[in-house]
Formats: structure tokens, sequence, C-alpha cells
């Protein structure tokens, strides 16, 4: 993810027009899953960047001083990973700037 993304969304609660939200893919719902499975994809990105910069800076601990600055160094990573906007926030705000792209099923047969 771009830090441009990470920065500029807001992490508080904003109104939307649901009308509004659903005009791209007729229905309320589908749009909801479109955003839930970018979310999903973000948050995964998301995880396993932290879980490849935790284990950075975990490797050759061997002293306990080290032990006590490298918990400190993950600490720092893990506040950084928590103050990011959520996946869900990011995923809404690329679905209204139509930088989402996503191919919707037609006549699904159970």
């Amino acid at each position: 993810m771009e830090s441009k993304k990470k920065t500029s969304i807001p992490n508080e609660a904003i109104t939307r027009s649901t009308a509004q939200m659903a005009e791209q893919t007729g229905n309320l719902y589908e749009t909801v899953m479109v955003i839930a499975k970018r979310a999903n994809q973000i948050a995964s990105e998301q995880q396993n960047e932290l879980k490849a910069k935790l284990e950075e800076v975990s490797k050759g601990a061997s002293d306990t001083i080290e032990e006590v600055y490298e918990n400190a160094e993950q600490i720092e990573v893990s506040r950084c990973y928590e103050r990011l906007p959520k996946a869900t926030l990011v995923a809404t705000e690329e679905y209204n700037n139509g930088e989402l792209h996503f191919h919707l099923q037609k006549d699904r047969k159970n």
C-alpha cells in the first residue's frame, strides 16, 4: 500500500449515501461485498507486511539487552501499524474514488 493512501484517509465516521454507494453495482449488497473482499485483501497485505517487519527485528537476538531493545522496536513497529486506517475505510475510499475494478457474476445458478 502507498503511504499517501495511509495518511489521506480519515479515521472518523462519515455519513454516506447508500443510494450513491449502490450506483456502480445496482445493488447495495453487492457493493458491500465488493468493499468487504477488497478490505480482506488489504488486511491480509498489512498482516504480511507486519509479520515480515517483526521477523526482521527479531532476527539474531541472543543477549538480554538486545532482547529488550528488540522488544521496544517490535512495539514501535506494531504501533505504527495500529495507527493505519482500518482496511474497510481504505477499501471504501478506493471504491468511492473509482479505483476498484470488479466483475459481478450474472445469472448465478444454485
